[in-house]
């Protein structure tokens, strides 16, 4: 695996939210790491992204796919060394292949398809589409969130990956997971 996409080892419990735009992962996160006073890790695409439609009104482009992966772990190792409790991760590596192989019909870089498979996580929240979608300047797909559901969905029944789906109003998905992270502390 190339180097730069290395994931380092930590002891942290780790929580992905996952699952299509607009459906409550970023929201969830931040509510999640004030009730536990815990690290996350934001999403690192989405800030790449900003910055680059900022400068140019330009959206991803193959080129930016290696260098948002790069980003997003660099960011990842580091708030994961500074915890040995909770960390939860608005998007990981499996997200990024999702969405590589959705827009670039089945193509991603190698690289991302090999992390995508290395990294550990304990546990994903898979978010819903239930939830009215709000545009922005990078958001592009509102009639394909049934579809993209269930993509993300299939991935983690591919990978075997432990996962819940989150569901119904801000109170209710913040409730549900906070009851699903204390269980798993309590098991770690």
């Amino acid at each position: 695996m190339e180097k730069a996409l290395k994931q380092n080892p930590s002891s942290c419990l780790k929580i992905v939210l996952f699952g299509p735009e607009s459906s409550g992962k970023t929201t969830l996160a931040t509510q999640l790491a004030a009730h536990f006073n815990a690290k996350w890790v934001p999403e690192y695409m989405r800030t790449y992204l900003e910055l680059k439609w900022q400068k140019s009104k330009k959206t991803i482009e193959k080129k930016d796919l290696l260098p948002i992966a790069r980003g997003h772990i660099t960011d990842e190792n580091k708030l994961a060394s500074q915890t040995e409790k909770l960390l939860l991760l608005d998007t990981n590596m499996l997200q990024i292949k999702t969405y590589c192989e959705y827009y670039y019909n089945g193509w991603c870089p190698a690289q991302i398809l090999e992390a995508s498979q290395l990294h550990q996580y304990d546990y994903y929240f898979l978010t819903n589409v239930d939830i009215p979608w709000e545009k922005d300047n990078l958001r592009d797909s509102p009639n394909d969130r049934d579809k993209m559901f269930r993509i993300f969905e299939q991935q983690l029944i591919k990978n075997k990956t432990p996962y819940t789906i989150l569901e119904g109003s801000k109170q209710e998905r913040l409730a549900n997971s906070i009851d699903i992270i204390n269980t798993l502390i309590k098991h770690k």
